[in-house]
């Protein structure tokens, strides 16, 4: 349900826009041209991982002069971030970085990210115009629940914000409860936040007995994580308001890689005068025509510090023409990635199919959790569910439970064995929710 609060506020005047997202496709080709000529020639002569992995694969940036012959150059990966860890992947002197960034490194060695002062510009740049496509508009106040610190949310939309002309409310993650009273208080225009933090406001909201429909939020900036539509349309009926997606990466530069525009929200346009996406089947590494799914891979069109040169992001979707921006190719939304797909008895499973069957019912809030266990030689899944307060019976809402499982069943083809629990049972989530729990032996 789309908000009626933006009004003409909502639309996206081309006046507003900068030359590059008026531009049309084939300008935009002819500058990724020249500029990714000279990121290959830059990584080259000043990243000896990529002086190495270039002439081993035997390519040099002079073999590159049609968009075409990027395919020949070879992929990067997270291991090889963190093999170099902590600064071999910069590409200009420590004594030139204005900002270093990390992963949480929760699964080996944090990535660790730079940026010279141009790219901080860049980087707001592409956040400020992210904004605006979502929305915003020079004066609106922006309360800003993305993590600060390491993290490259809550300081990347910081900083577009301000360039845009906002009012920043900096409040990070947590505290729900004053989340809540400061969204009342303030009466700010959008929110950026994880949408799966977003539900736990929701929440907030309702135990405090305020309606968030008769909030002043107009624009919610969601990603961080996949999420669906489904999930969309839970938000936009609670709070009348504009649930958009924006995609990034701290490896490629943070939030501001990609953004829906609120007049198509039909897939995220790419801001591609400055990253060159490409789409790749992931068993293979074949490029794939627009239009195919596969695994979302990124190289670096104008960053100094930390240039990336075809980075495989795990992250499945399809590229696809441009429609409020022409010149921009969309990436359709995120539906999971390659490396948390859950192969159960042969079938291919992504959470965020979970996702878009629980919020199809009108007692799940949106809160679960998958668990993955093994009995004997067998895997089994089961999803525990968070019931809404008004429709918990106390007792597991057990037809409710046998409904979900069958559906499954039938339109996944998967058992699995779903468990309601009462409501505020499971921990929220004040950063990238956690959805798989992988209970197997390791063997």
């Amino acid at each position: 349900m789309a908000s009626t609060k933006l009004k003409e506020g909502g639309h996206v005047y081309e006046a507003e826009m900068d030359a590059h997202e008026r531009a049309s496709r084939d300008e935009i080709m002819a500058l990724q041209r020249q500029r990714l000529a000279w990121s290959l020639q830059h990584a080259y002569d000043n990243v000896a991982h990529y002086r190495k992995a270039f002439d081993k694969a035997g390519v040099h940036p002079s073999d590159f002069r049609e968009l075409s012959d990027l395919a020949k150059f070879p992929f990067t990966v997270k291991t090889d971030l963190r093999d170099n860890y902590p600064f071999n992947m910069f590409a200009v002197p420590r004594e030139k970085l204005v900002r270093v960034h990390a992963s949480s490194g929760t699964t080996g060695k944090p990535i660790v990210v730079g940026y010279t002062q141009r790219d901080i510009e860049t980087w707001s740049d592409v956040m400020a115009r992210s904004i605006r496509a979502a929305g915003g508009r020079t004066g609106m106040i922006i309360h800003n629940a993305y993590g600060y610190g390491l993290f490259t949310g809550g300081l990347g939309v910081h900083y577009g914000a301000e360039k845009l002309g906002c009012t920043v409310v900096p409040i990070s993650g947590g505290m729900t409860e004053r989340q809540v009273q400061l969204i009342n208080d303030f009466r700010p225009d959008i929110i950026t936040v994880t949408p799966s933090y977003m539900l736990a406001i929701l929440d907030e909201f309702k135990r405090q007995k305020l309606d968030p429909r008769q909030c002043s939020l107009k624009v919610g900036i969601f990603g961080a994580e996949p999420w669906t539509n489904a999930m969309r349309g839970e938000i936009e009926d609670a709070f009348d308001m504009d649930a958009t997606d924006i995609y990034g990466l701290s490896e490629v530069i943070g939030p501001g890689v990609a953004q829906e525009c609120i007049e198509t929200k039909d897939g995220l346009h790419i801001w591609e005068d400055h990253f060159y996406p490409e789409v790749i089947d992931p068993e293979t590494g074949a490029v794939l025509p627009d239009g195919e799914k596969g695994e979302l891979v990124f190289t670096s069109l104008t960053k100094e510090a930390f240039p990336v040169i075809r980075y495989r992001t795990r992250d499945l979707t399809r590229l696809l023409p441009g429609t409020a921006r022409p010149g921009m190719r969309r990436m359709e939304k995120v539906t999971g990635r390659s490396d948390d797909m859950i192969i159960l008895r042969g079938v291919n499973l992504f959470p965020t199919q979970i996702e878009e069957v629980l919020l199809a019912t009108d007692w799940c809030g949106g809160h679960f959790i998958l668990e993955l266990t093994r009995e004997g030689r067998m895997d089994e899944l089961t999803i525990i569910a968070e019931a809404r307060s008004e429709s918990w019976d106390g007792r597991g809402l057990v037809d409710h439970a046998d409904r979900i499982s069958t559906h499954i069943k039938n339109t996944i083809g998967i058992s699995s064995r779903v468990q309601v629990v009462a409501p505020a049972t499971l921990e929220r989530s004040l950063g990238k929710a956690k959805r798989l729990y992988d209970k197997r032996p390791k063997d």
